[in-house]
């Protein structure tokens, strides 16, 4: 087992007060000691050793007028016992606190090094290439634009674009993808990688302060920051219930001591609940749960921003996706070409130059189908129905047949359940352009699963009605909405969020789906590695391309949110039964501080299990 050097020391502490309790106690019981202060002062000793620097965290918090934490109910505890002449309980009372603390924080340990080791992508150094030399580097100095060099087994540090090389790059760490993948040149790499083989040379497009490995470690390392309610509840909570506990044990201590003159049981039985009280159990396990939890779907390739998501994820009874990329691959290909009037070649030629400028997949796919195209002098991109570009004197509009009824055309819609975008020159008609986008592998297997588990399935998409029914009959999808603009995307999300039972959660690219992505209870990014507006934008970002993995995702948030239900009710159940039996005498103060530390330990072990996926 690791442990710390101050762990080691605590260690050390805990083995000399045994031996010294251990000592007094055999020297009390079998030597008569008649002196108290003899007595006081034989078991004094291991008391100071094991318990010195509790007694001065609890006098430092009451000189800033925090009396009602742990130290200060332990210290008024065992120093009560004290003068109550329970001397020997006193030590082991705090012993058996100090063991407690030491498992605790061994465990708490634990379980951030397996979490830091499951994100342990940050690359130490960089290769650098310049005027013809190497130089290894620290990456925050590589500037955009350099050659980086990454050998075999090396971390790539920084995101870029291949330019010479072969290599086969893990990426297991970023996005819980086992199998490797073949690049090449002109193939974009991202950092946090690991390239398994191949000496490759990379032109890198960012720097490393805005590369994908520091953003995910940013992510991960402030997610802590985003509580849950649960976890609010519990800090609200122990203000209130331990300040109350106090002032329970005083009128125990008092009021039936007046009653029976025995103040001595009354005390000691008052001493034994305050240690009891402390809601440390509470306090510790339930961040840790959620903690654990977004660490193992970190390691999932599943980035969560706060146990609040995570918590939200969990209650999550609608999944609203988008189609094109989340769903589909969003790979186009045009399959069929309508030319009216002109030649084919020239159909395509105006619609990839009027595109020229867009980032859309569609216009990807017509440039990629034309052996040229031009650039056009000005480009006005109208939302959820095209583009209109100004190219030699013409007026270009391309895009569905919502952007054609602007310049007077009816474009039917043929019967094809493919993507279909309309051309238009100067207010004329010159024809279609047919596209088709392939669903992903694993897509109908995700909305089946989903369906599984009682989770209704929502798809929204702006593209045509045929296409969209046919996509969402192949799927299995409950509701489909089609031919929707951005604005029409928010509002269906709205009255969705409004009808359902628990939260409702979008899928959706994070680039052109932002506005919903942020009204949804949830917002989840699919296959946005590297993506600025994904990061920013969603709450939950996943990073391949799965559907999948937002089963993973709820269960995951299923089984973090069931543990911390667990670890509250095991530790309010176990308090309250032995506060009850404390108040009537049936229960030691060791007991008592099993009750405290005890259950603290075993709570927390119960958190690290979140981390476990599988």
């Amino acid at each position: 087992m690791i442990m710390t050097r101050k762990q080691k020391r605590n260690l050390i502490r805990i083995i000399a007060s045994a031996v010294l309790l251990a000592a007094a106690y055999v020297l009390d019981s079998r030597i008569e000691i008649n002196s108290v202060w003899l007595r006081l002062a034989v078991y004094f000793v291991p008391y100071i050793i094991v318990g010195y620097d509790v007694l001065i965290k609890s006098l430092r918090n009451i000189l800033r007028g925090d009396f009602f934490d742990e130290d200060f109910l332990m210290s008024i505890a065992t120093v009560g016992a004290f003068f109550t002449s329970e001397y020997a309980e006193a030590v082991f009372v705090m012993l058996f606190f100090q063991v407690g603390e030491l498992f605790q924080s061994l465990a708490v340990g634990k379980s951030r090094r397996q979490i830091t080791a499951l994100m342990d992508i940050r690359p130490d150094s960089a290769c650098v290439s310049r005027d013809g030399e190497e130089f290894i580097v620290d990456p925050d100095e590589v500037e955009i634009g350099e050659i980086i060099v990454i050998r075999p087994g090396e971390k790539i540090a920084i995101d870029g674009i291949i330019v010479e090389g072969k290599t086969t790059v893990d990426s297991s760490a970023l996005t819980g993808e086992s199998i490797p993948l073949s690049l090449g040149v002109g193939d974009r790499v991202v950092s946090g990688s690991i390239c398994v083989s191949g000496l490759i040379r990379v032109r890198t497009e960012k720097a490393f302060g805005e590369s994908t490995v520091a953003k995910i470690l940013d992510l991960v390392e402030n997610a802590s920051s985003e509580k849950s309610k649960t976890e609010n509840f519990i800090s609200r909570f122990a203000k209130v219930y331990t300040p109350s506990v106090v002032i329970a044990a005083v009128f125990l201590a008092v009021v039936p001591s007046l009653i029976t003159g025995d103040w001595g049981v009354w005390v000691h039985r008052a001493l034994t609940f305050l240690v009891i009280s402390c809601p440390c159990a509470l306090v510790i396990s339930v961040p840790l749960a959620y903690f654990a939890g977004i660490g193992g779907a970190s390691s999932r390739g599943i980035l969560v921003k706060g146990s609040n998501y995570l918590e939200a994820l969990a209650k999550t009874k609608t999944v609203v996706f988008d189609k094109t990329g989340t769903l589909t691959k969003g790979v186009f290909k045009v399959t069929e070409v309508a030319p009216v009037g002109i030649t084919e070649e020239e159909l395509v030629f105006l619609a990839a130059t009027a595109e020229a400028y867009s980032t859309h997949p569609i216009a990807l796919s017509l440039r990629e189908s034309c052996a040229s195209s031009d650039k056009p002098d000005a480009v006005e991109e109208i939302s959820g129905e095209g583009i209109v570009s100004k190219y030699k004197d013409m007026e270009i509009a391309v895009g569905n047949a919502r952007l054609m009824k602007r310049f007077g055309i009816d474009a039917l819609a043929c019967d094809s359940v493919r993507t279909t975008v309309f051309v238009a020159v100067g207010g004329e008609y010159k024809g279609m352009i047919a596209i088709s986008d392939e669903i992903k592998h694993d897509s109908a297997s995700a909305v089946k699963g989903l369906g599984g588990i009682s989770v209704k399935t929502v798809m929204l998409t702006g593209d045509r009605k045929n296409v969209a029914d046919r996509v969402g009959a192949e799927l299995g999808v409950d509701e489909v909405y089609s031919e929707l603009l951005p604005a029409d995307k928010v509002d269906h999300i709205k009255r969705i969020i409004e009808s359902s039972s628990g939260k409702t959660a979008f899928v959706g690219d994070g680039i052109n789906d932002a506005p919903v992505l942020m009204r949804s209870d949830v917002g989840i990014a699919m296959g946005a590695l590297g993506s600025d507006a994904a990061i920013e934008a969603a709450d939950v970002v996943i990073t391949d391309d799965s559907p999948s993995k937002i089963l993973t995702a709820i269960a995951i948030a299923k089984k973090t949110n069931n543990i911390v239900i667990q670890n509250i009710v095991f530790a309010i159940s176990v308090k309250l039964g032995v506060l009850i039996l404390s108040a009537l005498g049936l229960v030691p103060m060791a007991a008592a501080v099993f009750a405290d530390v005890g259950v603290a330990v075993i709570a927390i072990i119960n958190s690290v299990r979140a981390m476990k996926t599988k």
